[in-house]
């Protein structure tokens, strides 16, 4: 593939240099992902990384450490023993952690050629077969907000099984119970609506149904 470096997303660029944390660590991942030609945009308030506007890499920030994650990961070869699943119900993300610049740059070679196995896992049009609804592991969290409103359960368990799950994976993915809770709450209403985690609430979405993050506009 083409080595030339695509177009740099202004909203990445000021995500990047307000990162409090693995900022050089996070430059150097996106010019690697940049150089394999892949479009930049900025998503769920990170760098987010698609092939022909098929979402395929995120570039995540956590206190611990920063990441590379891609969408459709449990269908990569892992040659190099390098991806993790996120959490025990994650049936298609697998993420590389990152915790230092060195290693970032060390593996620049092996990390081109996950993400060249991305895009062609993208080119086949290869889909990652999901369990069913009833194998989701629900959060104690999230079963108590269903027992203290049967309409919030029932506006749940409404959604498309993709949405349920992405809501889910979202959930359990807080280490701790107060940030579960917390993220449950933030969601609630648009559970409520019918909305998955990723939709548009706004109507000003190009991408209806999906969010493209043209609500930032308002003023």
């Amino acid at each position: 593939m083409n080595s030339k470096l695509t177009i740099m997303n202004p909203k990445v660029d000021e995500f990047l240099c307000n990162a409090k944390h693995w900022q050089n660590e996070m430059i150097q991942l996106r010019n690697i992902l940049l150089a394999c030609q892949l479009t930049e945009e900025l998503k769920w308030k990170q760098p987010c990384y698609a092939y022909q506007n098929t979402n395929v890499i995120l570039i995540g920030n956590f206190k611990d450490y920063c990441s590379l994650s891609f969408f459709k990961g449990v269908l990569l070869k892992d040659t190099d023993n390098l991806l993790e699943a996120p959490g025990e119900n994650s049936q298609s993300v697998r993420m590389i952690k990152f915790r230092s610049l060195d290693e970032v740059v060390q593996k620049e070679a092996i990390l081109k050629t996950y993400i060249y196995q991305a895009i062609e896992v993208e080119k086949a049009g290869l889909k990652v077969e999901l369990k069913e609804n009833n194998a989701l592991e629900f959060s104690e969290e999230l079963l108590r907000k269903f027992e203290e409103n049967p309409n919030f359960k029932k506006a749940f368990e409404s959604l498309t099984p993709g949405r349920q799950r992405g809501y889910n994976l979202f959930f359990n993915a807080a280490k701790q119970s107060k940030t579960r809770i917390s993220r449950i709450e933030k969601y609630f209403h648009q559970i409520l609506d019918g909305k998955g985690i990723n939709d548009c609430t706004c109507g000003l979405s190009k991408k209806y149904p999906i969010c493209d993050g043209s609500h930032k506009d308002i003023l």
